[in-house]
C-alpha cells in the first residue's frame, strides 16, 4: 500500500454517508459532491502531515458542510453568515459533531442517497451511471469506458440523471417504515443491476469487471445498515456465489467458459463459504424471497464437485418456487435449463418458445433456444436463433461463444446452406 493509499480507501469508505449527510444538509446534489470534493481535497492536504482524525467521517462531513456553506454564501449576498461556532475547525467541534450522527440519520442518509439513484423516473442504465458516479465515486471516464461509450456521452447521460432526479422533486424527509421497506427494495434490485452490468459485460481486463467488486461493497454496506433483512443476506450471498466462479470464467483468449465445462478448482472457496454462511443465516428467518431462492439455485452449483453432481432436481423445484414467488419470463427460461438436464431438450424447448414474444430482444432467450434446436437435431432453426443471439450479444466474448455454436453447426452438419 503507498502513503497515500489509505487515504484513497477512506473517502471510498467514508462516500456513502459523507454524501448523503450533506445532501440531507443542503437539499442539492451538485452542491453535496461539490462539497464533499473539497472536503477530499482539504484532506489531502492535511492528513498526510497531521494523521487521519478520530473520525473520518465526521471530519468529512464537518468540511463538507463548510465548504457548501462557503459556496451558498457566494452564489447568494443576501444570505447570511453562518455562526462563528459552526465553521470553527477544532477539535470539540469534531466530537460534538460525531455525536451527532446517530445511527438512525446515518441509515436514512445513505438510503435518501441510494434512493435518489434509483429513482422510478431514472431508466436503468440511467441508474447505475448515477449510483457509480455518485455514491462509488467512479470517475466519468471509467463509467464510459464500461458502457462501451464516449466520455461525453457519458457525462451528458449522467447530467440527464441528475435532472430528471431535480426536476421529480424527490423529498427529503426521513422515510417512514413503510417507505423505508419499500426503499430497501429498490436499492437492493439496483445493486443487482450494477452487479449484473460488471458480470455479463466483463471479461478479462475489462473495465466494467469493477462493477461487481462496486455492487458487492453496496450490498454489505446495506446489510450493515438492515443487519436482520433476510434478503439482503440473499442478495450478497448471491453475488458472492456468482463472483466465485470469475476467475473459472474465461480462457486465456477471454472466451466464454460454460458452467458445465470450468475448472471448479478456480473458485473461490472464501466467497463461497462466505456466501453460504450468509444463505443459512437468512433461511433461518423463514421470509424467503427471490434473492434467497437465487442464492440457494447457485450454492446447489457451487456445492456440487463435477457438474455431473449438480442436483438438477432440486434447482429445478426452486426454480418452480420462484416463478410462484416472483413469477417472471427469465425464471421461466432459467428453469428450462434444468428441465433440459432431467427431461430433455424436447421438453425445455416447450417451456422455451412460448416465451418469444417477451423475450425476443433477450441474448440469452436466443442462445438456449437455438442450443436447444441444435440437441433436437434442427440445425436451421437453430442457425436462425443464433444469429438472433449474435446481434444482441452484450460483448465481444458473447458474440464469440454462440459463433463456436454456429461453427459447431457447420461441422456438424456441413450440407446446411446459411
Amino acid at each position: 500500500m503507498t502513503d497515500l493509499a489509505w487515504i484513497d480507501i477512506a473517502f471510498t469508505n467514508a462516500r456513502p454517508q459523507v454524501l448523503g449527510a450533506l445532501l440531507r444538509y443542503f437539499r442539492n446534489l451538485d452542491i453535496a459532491e461539490e462539497a464533499f470534493q473539497e472536503a477530499c481535497l482539504r484532506a489531502l492536504k492535511t492528513w498526510p502531515d497531521k494523521g487521519p482524525p478520530r473520525d473520518p467521517v465526521a471530519w468529512l462531513i464537518f468540511v463538507g458542510r463548510n465548504s457548501g456553506i462557503d459556496a451558498v454564501r457566494k452564489q447568494s449576498k443576501t444570505q447570511g453568515l453562518p455562526e462563528e461556532e459552526a465553521i470553527s475547525d477544532t477539535g470539540d467541534a469534531e466530537s460534538d459533531l460525531a455525536e451527532r450522527l446517530d445511527g438512525s440519520n446515518y441509515r436514512d442518509d445513505i438510503l435518501r442517497l441510494l434512493f435518489i439513484c434509483c429513482h422510478p423516473e431514472l431508466p436503468a442504465t440511467q441508474q447505475i451511471a448515477l449510483a457509480l458516479r455518485v455514491v462509488s465515486g467512479l470517475s466519468v471516464a471509467q463509467i464510459a469506458r464500461a458502457f462501451l461509450v464516449s466520455e461525453s456521452a457519458m457525462e451528458q447521460r449522467i447530467t440527464r440523471a441528475k435532472a430528471r432526479v431535480a426536476a421529480a422533486g424527490v423529498p427529503f424527509e426521513t422515510p417512514g417504515a413503510a417507505e423505508r421497506a419499500e426503499r430497501v427494495a429498490l436499492v437492493s434490485a439496483m445493486v443487482y443491476l450494477i452487479y449484473n452490468e460488471g458480470y455479463s459485460a466483463g471479461g478479462p481486463g475489462r473495465e466494467s469487471s469493477a462493477f461487481a467488486d462496486e455492487a458487492i461493497r453496496l450490498a454489505r454496506l446495506l446489510l450493515r445498515l438492515f443487519p436482520a433483512e433476510p434478503e439482503i443476506m440473499g442478495l450478497l450471498a448471491l453475488m458472492l456465489l456468482q463472483h466465485s466462479r470469475n476467475a473459472a470464467r474465461f480462457d486465456a483468449d477471454g472466451q466464454i467458459i460454460l458452467l458445465e465445462d470450468q475448472d471448479r478448482s478456480l473458485w473461490c472457496r472464501k466467497l463461497i463459504d462466505e456466501a453460504l454462511a450468509l444463505l443459512d443465516k437468512a433461511i433461518r428467518h423463514r421470509r424467503p424471497g427471490p434473492y434467497q431462492l437465487q442464492a440457494a439455485i447457485a450454492a446447489l452449483h457451487s456445492r456440487a464437485k463435477r457438474a455431473e453432481d449438480t442436483d438438477w432436481s432440486e434447482i429445478d423445484l426452486l426454480y418452480q418456487t420462484l416463478e410462484r414467488l416472483h413469477p417472471s419470463p427469465v425464471v421461466t427460461l432459467n428453469r428450462a435449463v434444468a428441465v433440459a438436464k432431467l427431461k430433455g431438450p424436447e421438453e425445455a424447448l416447450a417451456l422455451v418458445d412460448p416465451l418469444a414474444d417477451k423475450l425476443d430482444c433477450y441474448f440469452y432467450f436466443h442462445g438456449l433456444r437455438g442450443g436447444l434446436l441444435a440437441q433436437l437435431g434442427r440445425p436451421r432453426e437453430a442457425h436462425v436463433a443464433f444469429d438472433r443471439a449474435i446481434a444482441l450479444a452484450h460483448s465481444p466474448a458473447e458474440a464469440a461463444h454462440i459463433r463456436h455454436q454456429l461453427d459447431r453447426l457447420s461441422v456438424d452438419r456441413p450440407a446446411i446452406a446459411k
